[in-house]
């Protein structure tokens, strides 16, 4: 098995998402819900990510180094379009970690996004979005002590630090929140029924 090529074609699939990312924000239409191409570019990355899985089981650092194991986690966390994918994929991160061939961080990043979208406290707080006020804060997670703990132990910055960081990058990046809040939520909602985040 050739560890290299796939490595190879995992990185494309990463950067044809950095880069339609890149465009959407010099376009000012990151904020907007979620975009179409994007959402059509997510589920191809995860087909041909989900293809890539069931030839070399999970892309581990070992297998396909650091870079690509990278991007793996990348599109997966990207994959929102695929609840199933996502899921399955978590499992086999979560074993990845415990034997020390994938990032610890990425996991808790991961097991953040999927509680999000199924309405479930995170555990680490990683993943944010906009308030009715118009403020980018991170989604309801379970305790602040324990979040922080729990943070701390895997080697992140702690929450209040985090959500500094994420406030000045949205600022950076000239994004803004939602122009009807109830609006967006009411969407969003509909769209995590239609895909299966939620019945």
């Amino acid at each position: 098995m050739d560890y290299q090529i796939i490595a190879k074609r995992i990185l494309e699939l990463k950067n044809a998402d950095l880069n339609l990312r890149e465009k959407l924000i010099k376009s000012k239409q990151l904020s907007e819900g979620y975009n179409q191409e994007m959402e059509k570019l997510h589920n191809q990355n995860a087909k041909t990510l989900a293809e890539i899985i069931e030839i070399i089981g999970y892309p581990t650092i070992d297998k396909v180094g650091k870079e690509a194991n990278e991007a793996t986690w990348l599109i997966i966390q990207h994959s929102i379009g695929q609840p199933d994918f996502m899921r399955k994929c978590a499992a086999e991160l979560k074993t990845a970690v415990n034997e020390n061939k994938a990032d610890a961080i990425h996991l808790a990043y991961l097991t953040d996004r999927i509680a999000v979208f199924e309405d479930k406290p995170q555990l680490y707080g990683t993943q944010f979005d906009w308030d009715e006020t118009g403020k980018l804060i991170p989604n309801p997670f379970d305790d602040l002590a324990k979040v922080n703990e729990r943070r701390k132990a895997i080697g992140l910055i702690t929450l209040e630090e985090q959500t500094e960081s994420i406030q000045k990058r949205a600022l950076n990046e000239n994004q803004t929140p939602p122009k009807d809040f109830n609006k967006q939520k009411e969407e969003m909602n509909e769209w995590r029924k239609k895909v299966g985040w939620i019945k």
